[in-house]
């Protein structure tokens, strides 16, 4: 069945495109949502005479989609999360989790849907995230996935421990030494 697409829909086309889809998904989905109408001659004909306007729009579209990618490329976002022992977290870092993150760092309101997180993320550390953000328009987001009041307790107490295993070893030597 061919329709003309009125919005953006994933994997099939954008807006104008005239797609092939089956009967069910056309009158269980894309119909009631008016995302398509059906390709008439009448409906064709309108389309051609509406193909400038969509242009328009689909240059505003990817320009926005560019600025969007300029402004979130190169930036390290940090999710907070509870860490267990050797870095494995409680649960797992969620896509709406990571939508939080970048908003509260950069200001910038992401759609989460459009997060390609591959295999979920339960360790603490560095991993990398790709966020579709128009068609082919795409941008890698690192992130730093952690604890942010155990991190900034842990390095004082860390530095304690070496100290204090150097003065125990120093003690140690002293006595095998006597």
């Amino acid at each position: 069945m061919k329709v003309i697409l009125l919005t953006e829909l994933r994997g099939k086309g954008g807006e104008g495109d005239v797609v092939d889809v089956a009967p069910g998904f056309y009158n269980n989905y894309l119909g009631p949502q008016k995302m398509a109408i059906l390709a008439t001659k009448g409906n064709l004909k309108q389309l051609e005479q509406r193909k400038g306007n969509i242009a328009k729009r689909e240059e505003k579209r990817i320009a926005d989609a560019q600025a969007l990618k300029a402004s979130l490329e190169g930036k390290s976002i940090f999710v907070e999360a509870k860490v267990g022992e050797e870095g494995v977290l409680f649960g797992s870092v969620t896509a709406a989790m990571v939508e939080a993150a970048v908003k509260a760092e950069t200001g910038v309101e992401i759609d989460r849907k459009r997060l390609e997180m591959g295999a979920p993320i339960k360790t603490a550390g560095a991993h990398t995230v790709i966020l579709s953000i128009y068609r082919d328009i795409k941008v890698e987001l690192a992130l730093t996935v952690g604890d942010k009041k155990e991190e900034a307790v842990e390095e004082p107490v860390a530095e304690e421990a070496v100290e204090a295993v150097e003065e125990a070893v120093e003690a140690a030597t002293e006595e095998a030494a006597e």
